[in-house]
């Protein structure tokens, strides 16, 4: 899989204001000109957490084992995980014990520290134009931002000349099913629904139908998520799979797990959770820019070898934007 940045090309953000139940945080901070900076903005919130207690730890200290300590605490407060925190912190231990530091290379440290957990993962998606359509099934918590981030892709698809339908496959919730027609109208693309309570599997099967008779490019199957009930989910999800795979046995060609960053460590569990339902190809991280816990991608990456494609800083479209693991790391420690 390979992609250019389609996200930052994209000026402006929609109209329409998208129903509140996905809707992305607006971030406290004013948005910076250019990719990297709109990006320290988004994570601005999670920076100010870091890098204060690094700047009240360090302004000159010999790395010993009492800073070490600190050090590692300071990580896990800041939602690095305490795995990934004692990878740090044991790296520090064989690199720099015993030397004076100051909080600025700790934080150049840090950032490349950080980048090194974060490169495995940092991999590019696109569709593969072989396929027609290209099958996307995105998984999620209700409220995640799932809904929004199809509506994004769907906007970036099709600037880049892609042909792009939606299924509203959560047919349970009135609302998202909305939700995902507002984007559509916004994005010109068609969406494919059912009455209220439909068979989810049901409509994704109709929508492949739709979408190969007529030579649609991509794809993009919204789904519910409602870990309340998670036997029922999983029953559900695997029928989808199951259903699209009599038109086509290689679909879903991918499944993206979206997640909302506000949860913190909590995103751990989910991925756990809906790996255990369905083959999780990819993860797109929504609502940076109101989180404190942006930390929680080094979490991950440390936990999973699950690329992480996108990440959302902000409400507009090109706030959708390909997953740098060098400049998500200098972010977070407000690193120019």
């Amino acid at each position: 899989m390979a992609l250019k940045d389609l996200w930052g090309r994209i000026a402006g953000k929609p109209k329409d204001t998208a129903p509140a139940p996905e809707a992305e945080a607006t971030p406290d901070a004013p948005v910076a000109p250019g990719a990297f900076g709109r990006l320290r903005a988004g994570l601005a919130r999670s920076a100010a957490k870091l890098t204060e207690s690094l700047g009240t730890l360090f302004t000159r200290r010999r790395l010993d084992d009492d800073a070490l300590e600190e050090l590692e605490e300071t990580l896990i407060a800041a939602d690095l995980g305490l795995a990934a925190s004692r990878r740090i912190v044991e790296q520090f231990r064989r690199t720099r014990f015993g030397r004076d530091v100051t909080d600025a290379e700790i934080k150049e440290a840090l950032a490349e520290e950080i980048a090194a957990i974060l490169a495995p993962v940092a991999k590019s998606w696109a569709p593969d134009p072989a396929r027609r359509p290209h099958v996307v099934l995105v998984v999620g918590v209700n409220g995640s931002g799932k809904t929004t981030t199809i509506g994004k892709i769907a906007a970036s698809l099709k600037a880049e000349g892609r042909t792009v339908m939606l299924a509203a496959g959560d047919t349970f919730r009135a609302a998202a099913v909305r939700q995902l027609e507002i984007w559509g109208e916004r994005a010109g693309v068609p969406v494919v629904t059912a009455r209220e309570g439909a068979d989810p599997a049901a409509l994704a099967y109709e929508a492949l139908e739709k979408a190969r008779a007529s030579g649609v490019d991509v794809l993009l199957v919204d789904t519910a998520g409602r870990l309340h009930n998670k036997a029922d989910l999983m029953d559900e999800l695997k029928k989808v799979v199951r259903v699209i795979k009599k038109l086509d046995p290689q679909a879903p060609h991918d499944t993206i797990l979206v997640l909302d960053a506000t949860i913190g460590q909590n995103a751990i569990a989910q991925v756990e959770t809906f790996k255990s339902m369905v083959a999780v190809d990819a993860l797109v991280v929504t609502k940076l820019d109101g989180s404190a816990k942006g930390g929680v991608l080094v979490a991950i990456a440390n936990r999973f070898a699950t690329p992480t494609v996108l990440i959302g800083v902000g409400e507009g479209v090109d706030d959708l934007r390909a997953f740098d693991a060098e400049s998500f790391s200098r972010s977070l420690l407000d690193i120019d």
